[in-house]
């Protein structure tokens, strides 16, 4: 059994369709063209999948380089059966609106839970100073 150390082993997955998850929670779906040594990669006809509920929508990106350090999940997709998905493809417009208004109720929901916990005398830190700690 050949193994290959690393991202080496990668190189058999070159020209594959393939799903990454970013460290920002973005969802990329392309042709992996190339790899390195950090796990830099670069995808070929790339779409943004935008899941929200039980619909999805995709934007085009085209080319797209992803530093490696940012790569949560990365996975080849079977082609025979990407389309058989329970989920409801839907406009660019439309998933970027429901997007909109689920991460508005989201922050809306956020605030309701601090302000019950600051009636009750306890202080919850802001998710956007949680990495100075």
């Amino acid at each position: 059994m050949n193994y290959m150390p690393g991202t080496a082993s990668l190189i058999q997955d070159i020209d594959k369709k393939h799903l990454v998850l970013l460290r920002d929670g973005r969802t990329l779906i392309g042709y992996l063209r190339s790899i390195d040594q950090f796990a830099n990669l670069v995808l070929h006809q790339t779409v943004e999948r935008i899941h929200v509920g039980k619909k999805y929508g995709d934007i085009p990106r085209g080319i797209f380089v992803v530093r490696g350090e940012n790569v949560v999940l990365l996975g080849e997709i079977d082609l025979e059966r990407e389309s058989d998905t329970p989920l409801q493809q839907v406009s660019i417009e439309e998933i970027l609106e429901e997007q909109r208004v689920e991460q508005q109720a989201k922050q809306e929901s956020e605030k309701l839970k601090a302000q019950a916990l600051k009636e009750r005398g306890l202080s919850v830190p802001r998710a956007d100073t949680l990495d100075e700690y």
